[in-house]
């Protein structure tokens, strides 16, 4: 039995745009739908799970999902939601990014299996490259009127007063090479529904419109909303940029930590929309987190599904083991676990000192290591006191007065932590 794509959508607040009709023909029809994905980076980003997920709740309905990868496309740049025009990728970066963003689409759609709604990825520069100008403008181009083109509203912010930049007849065009796209799928795989952003409807009904023209068929369209934070700031940003999900852009504990500080009222949203937890469940996480919202239930719930469908169990296992170094109880084989950009991320801005490698040919005392060395701590006086205090832990361990530095205490063969008390820390790195 087919469950209602389109309802599941709404108690989840993915549904923003709908072409009317659309919600009746896919609860009476196995349908064909896609959405789009440019491939400008070789990653996709958390943004990206959104049209991702959509595209498997659609295979969940019973539907068939198209992944389309842009390769003609992202060759030119779309102007939806843009002030400026993007840089043009050449075909062997394209060619790059296509067959890494392949791998993590296979990790949420089921491409292979026998069922009769598996998964397809097509890549809209196996069709588009053999047009020639003069055959495109001939037809497809007469079908869409200009006037047509400039009610778009991607279009009308680029070219209104307020802007200098204007737009290029590169990214003017590309709503109608994305409109062909979906009269391309229409013809050769009875494609009737085409699914993205908010910021692509005008992109998208420029593809149903020309199937009306050009077939005098109906086709259908559906948007979800931009996810945001709470706040309007952009979702899936952090301070250093893009929260990617491939671990060598982001790190599996920088991708966790993510989601673990969301706030109550993003996380409220974001169980809907980031998990595939029933409605009956979501509501009572939701009433539980409610409770007691200190024990941040939503949060290390939604940390902790994401995380393992993004990346795996062991991931999130490590990724724990790597929050608890600051924030738990760890020990040096704790921190010798992890790799070094993990390590240098937990420790990100604690103060640090750089010490020649040659110091460690002898031991160093620990009291002039915590002062003379590091000027972690005032003096002398201050560090012996400490360390008659029991306040002072060398690589999680708590030491005594007598202990002594030696190589035997390097991390990853270069750093040492320092603490004093719980909150205090101090990295050491041997150069």
């Amino acid at each position: 039995m087919m469950k209602e794509f389109i309802k599941e959508l709404k108690w989840r607040g993915m549904l923003h745009d709908v072409i009317p009709g659309t919600e009746e023909h896919l609860s009476k029809n196995k349908t064909v739908g896609y959405i789009g994905f440019d491939p400008t980076s070789d990653s996709l980003h958390i943004g990206s799970l959104v049209p991702i997920f959509i595209l498997k709740h659609f295979q969940n309905s019973g539907h068939t999902p198209i992944v389309l990868l842009g390769g003609a496309t992202g060759m030119i740049g779309d102007p939806s939601g843009k002030s400026d025009e993007r840089n043009l990728l050449d075909k062997k970066i394209l060619k790059h990014n296509e067959k890494k963003l392949k791998l993590q689409f296979e990790k949420f759609l089921d491409f292979k299996s026998n069922i009769p709604n598996k998964a397809l990825l097509v890549n809209n520069y196996d069709w588009m490259s053999k047009f020639s100008i003069i055959d495109f403008s001939r037809d497809i181009g007469k079908h869409i009127t200009v006037n047509y083109m400039m009610g778009k509203e991607s279009v009308k912010k680029r070219i209104s007063k307020d802007t200098t930049q204007g737009m290029s007849f590169t990214e003017f065009t590309y709503q109608l090479i994305q409109g062909y796209d979906f009269l391309h799928l229409y013809k050769e795989m009875n494609c009737l529904l085409q699914m993205g952003g908010s910021d692509q409807w005008g992109n998208i009904t420029t593809g149903t419109e020309l199937i009306r023209r050009k077939e005098n068929k109906k086709a259908y369209a559906m948007t979800c909303p931009l996810i945001k934070k709470s706040d309007g700031s952009k979702f899936g940003k952090s301070e250093g940029g893009n929260i990617w999900l491939d671990k060598d852009k982001t790190s599996v504990y920088k991708f966790y930590q993510y989601w673990l500080n969301i706030s109550d009222e993003d996380a409220i949203n974001y169980i809907k929309v980031f998990t595939f937890l029933s409605k009956e469940n979501v509501e009572d996480i939701i009433q539980e987190h409610n409770e007691d919202r200190s024990r941040r239930l939503l949060q290390n719930k939604i940390a902790e599904i994401v995380t393992i469908m993004v990346h795996s169990e062991q991931d999130l296992n490590n990724a724990i083991k790597a929050s608890k170094v600051l924030f738990g109880k760890s020990s040096k084989e704790d921190l010798e676990s992890l790799d070094e950009k993990t390590f240098n991320e937990i420790f990100e801005g604690v103060p640090s000192s750089i010490i020649s490698l040659e110091k460690l040919s002898n031991e160093i005392d620990i009291e002039n290591l915590l002062s003379l060395e590091t000027n972690f701590l005032k003096s002398i006086s201050d560090a012996r006191r400490s360390l008659k205090e029991n306040s002072i832990s060398v690589n999680k361990n708590k030491i005594k007065e007598t202990y002594k530095i030696s190589k035997s205490d390097l991390i990853n063969n270069k750093y040492v932590l320092l603490q004093r008390g719980r909150k205090n820390y101090h990295l050491v790195i041997f150069n």
